[in-house]
Formats: structure tokens, sequence, C-alpha cells
């Protein structure tokens, strides 16, 4: 029999998480069809008394009453009304039933303030969206919540980070299942290009950068399509018409990093997504990443990641055509 994935939404939901995950579930079902083989999954979208669900977008989706029997993953997605649906007894105290007959639940960015008010987040590595974390810590002091993780899974428990990392957190549950041939099969076929790893931050180093110190905007893009130059500190502060002594004391200040910090964040960056689209050697992986060798990538991409370049590839690269172990 399919395995039951039921998507628990309410007024003002976050559309894409809802239609994130079920996606992913809805792919494998392709691809299983594809083969001539029996389709993994069931997905459904519930919602207390069923009907039209209004998500914060302004698409209503159709759902089906609360189920009475048991899920086998049940899906708690998040968006602004996640807050009023945490406060709402019949709904937290259905959940707290229902987790406790289903083989795992999860949550999708602030659907963890919902999965929290019905204890089953207790005691456990959790995390949201970036944003909330702060919250999520101050309004439940006995989860143990993390900022930076894609997604967290603690035992039968998933929770995830913000809007697409219900993507990523769906995959881990297809490759948990189905193996991960299969989740980076569904990967290619959404074309998700990247299938990032639960530890890896919620937002790109660029990104990152560009939120914190906006006057650097344009040398951030310059810097990340020229890794392979000289990018001495008399080098940035001539591209970004600045004194030197200026430029490193603003540069400072805006971003929270010194310029050869970021320089080496987003050369790993670049590392990372090379390793895991590409079949390039890692020494010429260094090098176009402008590291001097394949020894100092290593040394960086350890520092930044936690793990070696190698280790990263075997882990997160696309697997070998022909490898399908969730057939078995």
């Amino acid at each position: 029999m399919p395995k039951t994935i039921h998507v628990l939404a309410f007024a003002n939901v976050q559309l894409l998480d809802v239609t994130g995950p079920l996606q992913v579930f809805a792919s494998a079902n392709d691809i299983a069809a594809q083969r001539g083989l029996p389709r993994p999954y069931a997905p459904t979208v519930i919602a207390e008394g069923g009907g039209a669900v209004m998500s914060s977008a302004g698409l209503a989706m159709l759902a089906e009453p609360l189920p009475v029997g048991p899920s086998d993953t049940l899906i708690i997605a998040g968006g602004w009304g996640a807050y009023a649906a945490a406060e709402a007894p019949a709904l937290v105290g259905w959940i707290r039933q229902h987790a406790a007959r289903s083989r795992r639940v999860a949550s999708v960015c602030t659907g963890a303030f919902v999965l929290a008010a019905s204890g089953w987040l207790d005691g456990r590595r959790v995390v949201t969206h970036w944003t909330r974390c702060e919250q999520l810590a101050r309004e439940h002091p006995q989860l143990r919540v993390e900022a930076n993780p894609i997604f967290i899974n603690d035992g039968p428990v998933w929770t995830s980070a913000g809007v697409t990392a219900g993507i990523d957190l769906s995959l881990a549950l297809v490759e948990a299942d189905l193996g991960r041939a299969m989740a980076l099969e569904v990967a290619r076929q959404l074309v998700v290009f990247l299938k990032r790893p639960g530890g890896q931050s919620q937002f790109s180093v660029t990104l990152d950068l560009q939120q914190q110190g906006q006057r650097f905007d344009a040398l951030h893009g310059w810097i990340a399509e020229h890794l392979t130059l000289d990018l001495s500190i008399a080098i940035l502060a001539q591209q970004a018409g600045m004194s030197e002594r200026s430029f490193i004391r603003h540069y400072r200040a805006e971003t929270g990093q010194t310029p050869a910090r970021a320089i080496e964040l987003i050369r790993v960056e670049t590392a990372r997504r090379l390793l895991s689209d590409t079949s390039l050697a890692i020494k010429r992986i260094a090098g176009q990443c402008g590291f001097g060798s394949e020894e100092t990538l290593r040394r960086s991409f350890l520092r930044a990641m936690g793990v070696t370049p190698q280790v990263y590839r075997e882990r997160f690269s696309r697997a070998p055509q022909g490898q399908h172990t969730w057939e078995s």
C-alpha cells in the first residue's frame, strides 16, 4: 500500500509550504509509474473541517477533513496563519493525538510553532525560518532551536527552515524511504540542481553578505565572477572606489566579515556547487575557485562545511546512472 502523506493546511498558509512537499511525493509517484512500479505515496492536503483553504498568496486549495485513521507521515505547513493555528485548541489537540499514531511527523518553516504547541518538539533539536528562530526559542524554551540548518531529523520528528526548505526536507524523506537514487531522480525532475544537505546554511554566503552590506553588492558579484584573480585588499579597494584603509574599515563594519574571510566563503560556496553538479576533479575545482592548491581547498572547505570536499561529493553528488536502490 502507498504511504499516506498528509499535509496540514490552514487559513493564510504559505502556498509553497504545501505544494512543494506535495510535488516531491507526486514526482516520486510519476517516476514509479513510468517504470511500471506501484506508486509509493498517497499525498493529500488536509485541514480542520475540510473544504477550501485560502493561502496567503490568494490561491485557495481544496482540502480533505482531518483523517481519523493514522498517517504514515504528517507534515505541518507554515505561513502567517501558523500563529493562529498554534492557538487553536482543537487543532493542536488533534495534532498531539494524531502524531502519536503516525510513523513520523514534520514541519515546514513556521509550522514548527504549531507542532511545538502540541508538545511534539519538546526536548528536540529543531529549526524554522531563520527570521523566526529567536521567537521560537523564546516562546518554547524546552526546544533546542538551531538557526543554521536547512532541516533537522531528530528521531521520528523532522523540522525544516523556510519555504523552499520544505522541498529539501521532502527529498530527504523520499531518500529515507526509497533510497538516494530515487531522491536524486526526483530532484532532477523538479530541476532542483542541488539537493542540499540538512546541515547546509539556510541562505547563501553571497546573499548573506548582500543582506548585511548592500554598499558592497556590486563588489561581491564581481568577486564571484573573478575568483581566480588576485583579490588583494589593494585590488578590492580599487574595485570599490575607496582607499585601502577606508575599504577595510567600512567592509568589516557593514558585513561583519573581513574581506579575506568573505572571499574564502564565496570560493567554498562555488566549490560546493561544482562538487555537487559536476564530475570535475577536485584539483581542477580548486583551481577554478581560486584556491592555490587542492590542500588549501580542503582546509577551507572543512572549516566552512564541517566535511572534506571528497566526503561532501560522495554524499551529495548525483548518483551513477543505473543505481535504483529504491526499487528493492
